[in-house]
């Protein structure tokens, strides 16, 4: 009975020593990070779990960034939930969704708020817990880990100078007269691109002649579109968003030629591809939304992974005109003509 017990403690000591012996640790190096060649399983054992919650996904733009996200979420292997409010309107649906990220227990959530100011409390209580990431459009607050998007001031600026470039060697002395749709007007950077267009014309000819606010779907723009067209007969150029510069396409062609306003879009979409491409609008701006999307899931799971992060972060704005538009790398600003939204990702 005491040769068993000795032979069965010899065991058990043995058993205990294998399992203790280390395994090697993988050296990843900083450019891995921030390539995203390196999954979450390789640097931690905990799952990474990332929620995302966006307006909506109604257009391209945000089509795009969904584009770009998953097809990170995918080259890091983690896990990605994707919530959409519905519009920019819809702040308790979304209050309601940033809940939901909470109860499935992600890591961090990234947000493309639908209010520049209204979900500021919400966003800074949970960030005590739950890291959070502005994705794409700003918001009042620095109580949040970090940020991803480009500054909506300097879209709308880049459009204004580019403007007034145009017109700086004219000799017209009577104003060129502008009118002005940037969106839905507390969400989505309106009021951002707003300032920013006011500040690039303001020692110009340029004047804004109307400034129309409204949520950036087709019913919406149409409505605002025709009432301007019908109220001012002699503007130079239409600007603002995306689903407005689509539409204004056959507006525009509808009018005598000597009143056919010029089109111009802050933000960039398939359709204003192709229109500057067709040479039916002027010029946009790409904030590169694909690699946006990259970016914003990188910016999470390389803070979950190290400890560190970039708190502001943003790609480059390209102004893209007909004398440029065949040098763009369109993939890193639109998603692919038949991609469909994206609203789960699992880890492999």
């Amino acid at each position: 009975m005491k040769i068993f017990l000795v032979l069965l403690l010899m065991f058990v000591h043995c058993c205990f020593c294998l399992s203790s012996i280390a395994k090697p640790v993988q050296s990843i190096t900083n450019n891995q990070l921030l390539t995203g060649k390196v999954s979450a399983g390789k640097i931690s054992a905990d799952k990474i779990k990332l929620c995302a919650v966006y307006p909506h996904l109604k257009d391209s733009y945000w089509l795009s960034i969904n584009f770009g996200m998953t097809e990170q979420a995918k080259q890091r292997s983690i896990e990605l939930k994707v919530l959409e409010a519905g519009g920019y309107q819809n702040i308790d649906q979304q209050l309601k969704q940033i809940e939901q990220c909470i109860h499935w227990q992600a890591k961090a959530i990234l947000v493309g708020a639908v209010n520049f100011e209204l979900l500021n409390q919400k966003l800074a209580q949970v960030n005590q817990h739950t890291p959070i990431f502005a994705l794409v459009n700003e918001i009042a607050t620095d109580n949040i880990t970090g940020r991803t998007g480009v500054s909506w001031y300097q879209m709308g600026y880049k459009l204004g100078e580019y403007l007034v470039k145009k017109h700086q060697k004219t000799q017209k002395k009577q104003a060129i007269k502008l009118a002005w749709f940037p969106g839905p007007k507390s969400g989505g950077g309106s009021l951002q691109s707003t300032k920013g267009l006011q500040a690039a014309i303001a020692n110009s000819n340029i004047e804004i002649m109307t400034i129309q606010h409204g949520l950036n779907e087709k019913i919406t723009q149409f409505s605002l579109l025709k009432d301007t067209l019908k109220k001012y007969h002699h503007i130079d150029y239409l600007a603002g968003n995306a689903v407005m510069a689509e539409m204004a396409i056959n507006e525009v062609a509808h009018l005598p030629k000597e009143q056919q306003p010029k089109i111009l879009s802050h933000y960039l979409s398939h359709g204003v591809y192709r229109g500057i491409k067709r040479h039916k609008i002027l010029m946009a701006n790409s904030d590169q939304m694909v690699l946006q999307g990259k970016m914003a899931i990188n910016q999470a799971v390389n803070y979950l992974q190290t400890g560190k992060v970039k708190t502001e972060q943003a790609p480059e704005i390209i102004t893209i005109e007909q004398a440029n538009i065949s040098k763009l790398n369109a993939e890193l600003s639109l998603s692919p003509s038949d991609f469909k939204p994206i609203y789960s990702v699992k880890d492999n």
